[in-house]
């Protein structure tokens, strides 16, 4: 569907903060880096260890299915978020022309957020973070809570990057809307224990 750019001259209204919870599924990094590396043995890259064909396939595929369940926990965030902008829009009659969609805040997250945005995403290790956020709406669109190990097969489990474009891709689709960018669209970014420290030092100042 197509989508309409908004000319709102120089204005700037601010957004509510996008806050993101930490994702604890107790999965130390050593389990991480044993994942990545069974990857690499089953291409070819690098020796494999003692461990059979079907072993490194097991790890594999439980790495790739904890790289699932980390998106889908950063999906309710951003949508969280998408819902308080539209909350937000819906509440100031001068922005009401704009006639925004959760897909407005969607396209403004992934394609043009707010450089100090972008400047803490990478500040913190998280340089694609339009692949991250994109694919993190499109799970979150397909699945109400996160799917267990068992219900997903193989096949979706090795590409589901690309399964995750695909629906982010059909979410965008799905409605009409403004595209708005960061030139009169601001928002912050914090991790929720940040977020935390910060009210309770504005309740202390009070």
């Amino acid at each position: 569907m197509e989508t309409a750019q908004i000319n709102l001259g120089d204005s700037v209204w601010q957004l509510p903060p996008l806050i993101l919870h930490p994702f604890n599924e107790r999965v130390p990094p050593s389990a991480l880096l044993e994942n990545s590396r069974a990857a690499l043995m089953l291409s070819g890259l690098i020796p494999r260890d003692d461990s059979d064909e079907e072993e490194l396939k097991r790890r594999l595929l439980r790495g790739k299915y904890g790289e699932v369940r980390m998106l889908f926990y950063l999906g309710k965030d951003v949508f969280r978020w998408i819902d308080q902008c539209v909350d937000w829009i819906s509440r100031a009659p001068e922005l009401q022309p704009i006639e925004a969609q959760p897909q407005t805040f969607a396209r403004l997250l992934t394609s043009t957020p707010p450089a100090a945005v972008r400047e803490k995403l990478v500040h913190w290790g998280v340089a694609d973070y339009q692949s991250i956020f994109s694919r993190a709406i499109g799970l979150q669109v397909l699945f109400e809570q996160p799917p267990t190990f068992e219900a997903l097969t193989e096949e979706f489990l090795r590409n589901y990057h690309r399964y995750a474009d695909a629906l982010f891709r059909c979410y965008l689709d799905s409605q009409t809307g403004a595209v708005v960018t960061q030139a009169n669209f601001q928002f912050d970014l914090y991790a929720s224990g940040e977020y935390s420290r910060i009210l309770e030092s504005q309740w202390a100042g009070e």
